[in-house]
């Protein structure tokens, strides 16, 4: 449809130019296409240090396959990391539509098998298979995304890993706030009418992190929004998703942004004509009339640091969390035919202020619970089956996500967002 569009507006130029011939009443109003920016983060270049012998083999494991945003993100990396450090195919294994069950042990094994040295796993429901396998095989590497046991099972070989990504949702919710503010200054809705949705697909402390912080960022520049979160029960499921955005559409939401992996939220949002704030990449060669920007973990840095940490004979961290300045929180240029006039500048600034601290995401003084301002909060840190709170996150004004480990602990409900089910 995009390119039709461009060969249109070219034909009308052409013809503009034959039948005006400098006369201004056959002058042809072209609308401006201006697509794509640059990124308002700037690319942080992987640091190699270190040369990978022949012998040296990493596998990876993923929940879903390149059909999934979130499993493609994971396989854009390792492509990245493959091309940087000129692995060849045999020293990399990939593994896709493994389950979060023991069939994750089977493939880790399988990996072992194939002399991997190192062993990812890339869901949250990977973990205890993981674990299983590196305490089978003490001399293998194992290394798990979004993980929380890494810093209480005390293995050696085994490490959690995640991103400071609730500081790239904040931003994203920045644009949409713009994008609120831009549409209530057009007399589409008033300022109270704000409100924007959100599809989560689990009642997790990663997927509340994620649409509190996207929500606090929306509200550092557009004070009157609200937002309603419609869960789904699954990480990846097009239909569920879709569903899910038509019904917070068809609640007033103005704007939806979303944690699913799938484009079911996205395409409901350019079918309906609503602003779409994506995640894991961006979704404009299929929304472009509706996509405004999109937040994503690289986990390049992350791959790199501990193919060096091995090749090298250093310890793995038992939890890494990487953020701006590790390249490890990353967005895609932004949407400037949907996006509101001043967007990049504003974000721009914002990632200053993350940078040099004048923005805390998770400051106390930006959300209440019941009214209140907090003090003091205990986390679920480490975790256990109750999910028993047993950690003091909140210090100096702030709520210390991705402190006392990698993945995301931040699993208060503020005012202001409205939770539509929570049967996950």
């Amino acid at each position: 449809m995009k390119k039709i569009l461009a060969l249109v507006l070219s034909a009308i130029l052409v013809l503009g130019m034959f039948v005006g011939c400098g006369s201004d009443s056959n002058e042809v109003d072209v609308p401006e296409i201006k697509g794509m920016s640059k990124s308002p983060i700037d690319t942080v270049e992987l640091t190699v240090d270190y040369e990978v012998p022949g012998t040296f083999k990493i596998g990876f494991i993923c929940l879903h396959d390149e059909n999934s945003t979130y499993d493609l993100n994971f396989l854009n990396a390792v492509d990245t990391i493959q091309k940087t450090l000129k692995l060849s195919d045999s020293q990399v294994i990939v593994k896709t539509n493994v389950p979060e069950g023991d069939e994750c042990y089977v493939a880790a094994k399988d990996l072992v098998d194939s002399g991997c040295n190192i062993i990812f796993a890339n869901s949250f429901g990977h973990e205890d298979f993981m674990i299983k396998a590196a305490k089978e095989f003490p001399d293998v590497q194992f290394c798990h995304a979004t993980g929380t046991k890494a810093h209480t099972e005390n293995l050696k070989n085994y490490h959690n890993a995640f991103a400071s990504i609730y500081e790239g949702r904040y931003l994203a919710g920045v644009a949409a706030g713009m994008k609120l503010n831009e549409m209530i200054a057009d007399g589409k809705f008033t300022a109270e009418e704000a409100k924007i949705g959100y599809v989560g697909a689990f009642t997790y402390a990663e997927v509340i992190s994620g649409y509190t912080s996207f929500y606090l960022g929306a509200k550092s520049v557009c004070p009157t929004v609200t937002m309603d979160v419609q869960f789904t029960g699954s990480w990846y499921d097009a239909p569920k998703e879709k569903n899910a955005a038509e019904a917070l559409i068809a609640k007033g939401c103005k704007l939806i942004s979303q944690h699913a992996d799938s484009m079911g939220a996205p395409g409901a949002c350019e079918k309906a004509g609503i602003p779409n704030v994506s995640y894991n990449g961006s979704t404009y060669d299929s929304c472009y009339e509706t996509f405004i920007i999109s937040s994503a973990i690289n986990w390049a840095p992350y791959y790199n640091y501990i193919i060096g940490s091995y090749v090298k004979g250093e310890e793995i961290a038992a939890d890494w969390c990487g953020g701006i300045a590790e390249g490890s929180v990353v967005l895609t240029g932004i949407n400037q035919d949907v996006a509101a006039e001043g967007t990049f500048d504003a974000i721009k600034k914002a990632v200053e202020d993350i940078k040099n601290g004048t923005i805390k995401v998770f400051a106390t003084k930006n959300f209440t619970v019941e009214g209140k301002e907090l003090t003091t909060y205990l986390a679920d840190v480490d975790t256990d089956a109750a999910f028993t709170p047993d950690t003091e996150v909140i210090a100096d004004g702030y709520f210390h996500e991705s402190e006392y480990r990698s993945a995301p602990c931040f699993d208060l409900r503020i005012d202001g967002i409205t939770l539509l089910n929570q049967e996950f």
